[in-house]
């Protein structure tokens, strides 16, 4: 018997269930070369019509999922400030007219500065902490395409430099050993504010990736499950 994820109560809560769990399933894809990276990153790119030159892609993760491509992106589409499957009390994601198209995600769900925070930090403004907004969300399959890919992209902005942000479901291919019925990508392109030799620091790389990893591989885990439960319901009647 499967059940949901469970719900996140609070700012710890969110610690606990998404940076100090460690995940079920490793979701973080590994490359030998920094060119097998990108080009891994340019053949999931070619099915988004964007071009990245302009980014430097530092993650992509992946999880199979044992429920059809369309009810798991079904899921996704519900993605907003009351999702179990998002730590929203860490960062809270708000839908701008009540629309998917565009997000702004809030550090702690401020709005507005704290008196010791409203002249920003290091120079740099996090309210929101990013805004997201829709380049495509791709809700039908191309009838050419046999393997149902849906997906979410948008062009971020703000106080945390995701430049690009993509939610990328399909249903498995038989020819690459995937057993699950469908496999969902989440994928951000980093832009350090122009400044690419930021990149490459050490430090600031690492920092960024440990939690982004940590946070990103249990938001999977949590849609995985999410999904499966929901599917095992409907199936069930």
């Amino acid at each position: 018997m499967l059940n949901p994820p469970a719900k996140s109560e609070g700012f710890l809560s969110d610690i606990r269930h998404f940076l100090l769990h460690r995940p079920e399933l490793p979701t973080l894809i590994k490359f030998n070369t920094k060119e097998e990276r990108e080009d891994y990153s340019f053949r999931i790119l070619q099915r988004l019509d964007i071009g990245v030159s302009e980014y430097r892609i530092l993650n992509i993760h992946h999880i199979g999922v044992n429920a059809p491509a369309k009810y798991v992106f079904e899921e996704l589409l519900k993605w907003n400030g009351d999702s179990t499957c998002w730590p929203n009390h860490i960062a809270q994601v708000a839908r701008k007219h009540e629309q998917l198209e565009h997000l702004n995600i809030y550090l702690f769900g401020w709005k507005k500065y704290p008196a010791w925070l409203k002249n920003g930090l290091f120079g740099l403004k996090y309210i929101p902490l990013f805004k997201m907004d829709a380049i495509n969300l791709h809700k039908i399959p191309d009838a050419v395409e046999a393997d149902n890919a849906r997906y979410l992209l948008y062009k971020c902005s703000g106080g945390y430099p995701i430049g690009v942000f993509t939610l990328y479901v399909r249903s498995s291919i038989e020819n690459l050993q995937e057993e699950e019925q469908s496999q969902l990508f989440l994928m951000v392109g980093f832009n350090f504010y122009g400044k690419e030799n930021w990149s490459e620091l050490k430090l600031i790389n690492r920092t960024w990736e440990l939690i982004h990893n940590r946070v990103t591989s249990n938001v999977l885990n949590r849609i995985k499950q999410l999904s499966e439960w929901r599917f095992e319901k409907i199936k069930n009647g």
